[in-house]
C-alpha cells in the first residue's frame, strides 16, 4: 500500500459486521438488566442466545445470535450451552447476560 492511500482495509475481527446485531433500541441503551444476569439457570433449561452489546465479557460468537440451546453445565460465571447448528451440535460458553429463558 502506498502512503497516503485512503482505501480502508477489511477487518476480520470477532465483532466484524455486528452493527445491526448488537444495536440496542433507543429505550434500552446503556441498560444492563440485573434480572437477566442473576437468573437461576439449571442443567437442562432451554435458553435463547441473544447478544448484549453493552457487555463484552462472556459474549459468544455472533453466528450463535438468535439460536436456542440447552444448558449443559455451569462453568465459572458462565454456562455451557449445547446448540444445534445445521446438522452439528456445538457447545457455546456464554455468560448469563447473553442468555434468555426460552
Amino acid at each position: 500500500m502506498v502512503e497516503g492511500d485512503t482505501m480502508a482495509t477489511r477487518t476480520h475481527g470477532t465483532r466484524q459486521g455486528t452493527r445491526s446485531i448488537l444495536k440496542k433500541k433507543k429505550t434500552q441503551k446503556g441498560r444492563l438488566f440485573i434480572n437477566r444476569a442473576l437468573h437461576p439457570y439449571k442443567e437442562g433449561d432451554k435458553v435463547s442466545i441473544v447478544l448484549d452489546g453493552a457487555e463484552q465479557r462472556g459474549m459468544p460468537h455472533r453466528r450463535f445470535h438468535g439460536l436456542t440451546g440447552t444448558i449443559v453445565k455451569p462453568q465459572g460465571n458462565a454456562f455451557v450451552v449445547s446448540v444445534v447448528q445445521g446438522n452439528m451440535t456445538k457447545t457455546v460458553v456464554a455468560r448469563p447476560e447473553h442468555l434468555r429463558p426460552a
